[in-house]
């Protein structure tokens, strides 16, 4: 008979701890996520969130990707499979919407709530949301020079211009949802947001 093996650690199942620092950091921030409460979170101790992930700002861009998996793919499907630009900006931000509202998860967008890092030895964290939160807006971009070509977006219009405004639309929904906004309200403000694009895309 075979001796039962002593010691092994309890099975660990590292998807599951990375949505759970996920929602750690959702709900936190970069700085507003203890150590502690990431690991207490993971169901695991510090030196194993350390093994399996390395230090607190590698754990963080891992749980970004796994944010931007999850909650950027509809965002850009509704971008790539829309007809207009018109029509697949305003589908996006109201998928977007759904999510920062979804009762399952923390409210309001893991990149603009992370952005609340502001002390010096969080700046390479700083840049790297920044940067992921200008890849957003490059989609936008993206998606209007596409209108262009394809004649649906007139040809004197600003892919940057129009980008701009909507992506700092879908910042201040993130914001609004944070704050208590339900998702019908946060409609009610792309209603107005898309009204303005005759204005913008000209």
């Amino acid at each position: 008979m075979a001796m039962a093996e002593r010691g092994r650690p309890r099975a660990f199942d590292r998807d599951e701890a990375l949505h759970r620092a996920m929602h750690v950091f959702w709900s936190c921030g970069y700085e507003g996520a203890s150590v502690n409460d990431l690991a207490q979170a993971m169901g695991i101790n510090k030196p194993s969130l350390y093994a399996a992930f390395g230090c607190k700002e590698e754990l963080f861009r891992a749980a970004i990707e796994l944010y931007e998996q999850e909650e950027g793919a509809p965002v850009g499907e509704a971008l790539e499979c829309s007809r207009t630009a018109r029509g697949a900006i305003e589908t996006a931000l109201r998928v977007i919407a759904r999510g920062y509202t979804n009762p399952d998860n923390p409210r309001g967008c893991m990149l603009v709530v992370s952005a609340l890092a502001g002390a010096p030895e969080s700046s390479r964290v700083c840049n790297f949301l920044a940067a992921n939160r200008r890849e957003g807006e490059e989609n936008f971009k993206r998606r209007v020079a596409r209108g262009v070509v394809e004649g649906d977006v007139p040809a004197s219009a600003d892919p940057d211009r129009v980008a701009g405004f909507y992506a700092t639309v879908m910042h201040g929904l993130s914001i609004r949802a944070r704050d208590g906004a339900n998702a019908s309200e946060l409609e009610h403000i792309i209603d107005s947001a898309m009204a303005a694009w005759d204005a913008i895309a000209r």
